[in-house]
């Protein structure tokens, strides 16, 4: 394999999981897949280790919050292959009642920290993490605030009404 392309990949991980990783789309040539909880230690191993593959580092993990879906809660994943400079996206879609995913911190020392990042804005749980706590957020805080569970802001709040700045 010379060069990756985004075709390359899918039909490399089409060929090795079949539908257990989905495409999503190509948003500014950056390729999205989806997999399950259980299938996403296996497809990010394969991505990491396999030859022609090579996605040697994880750029970010992060959550997302989707309220009004199904599966309400994302962990997505971004990997590099630093020999070609090529970047893939892998999201995985969580139940809203109780978002558990394993942890990744066995393939990337480095996604300890991102792990509990994402734990401590989004509530989802790592399975398997090392030391899983809050990391930014005060031990006591009881919400979860990247969650889109509660208003951004006070409707009751004067200061913010239109007339006071002419408008």
């Amino acid at each position: 394999m010379d060069k990756l392309t985004n075709q390359y990949i899918i039909e490399s991980l089409s060929e090795k999981f079949g539908e257990a990783v989905q495409i999503i789309g190509e948003p500014h040539g950056l390729l999205t897949l989806s997999t399950s909880a259980d299938q996403i230690i296996e497809v990010l191993t394969y991505l990491k280790n396999s030859e022609s593959l090579r996605f040697n580092y994880l750029t970010d993990i992060t959550g997302v919050h989707y309220p009004n879906q199904e599966k309400e809660f994302a962990v997505v994943y971004h990997l590099h292959n630093l020999f070609q400079n090529f970047r893939v996206r892998i999201k995985v879609f969580l139940d809203g009642t109780n978002p558990t995913i394993p942890t990744t911190t066995n393939l990337w020392k480095g996604a300890n920290w991102m792990e509990r990042e994402t734990y401590d804005f989004y509530g989802i749980i790592f399975e398997g993490h090392p030391d899983l706590r809050r990391i930014l957020n005060m031990d006591a805080l009881e919400v979860f605030p990247m969650r889109k569970e509660h208003p951004l802001e006070d409707p009751n709040r004067v200061d913010k009404k239109d007339f006071y700045f002419g408008r």
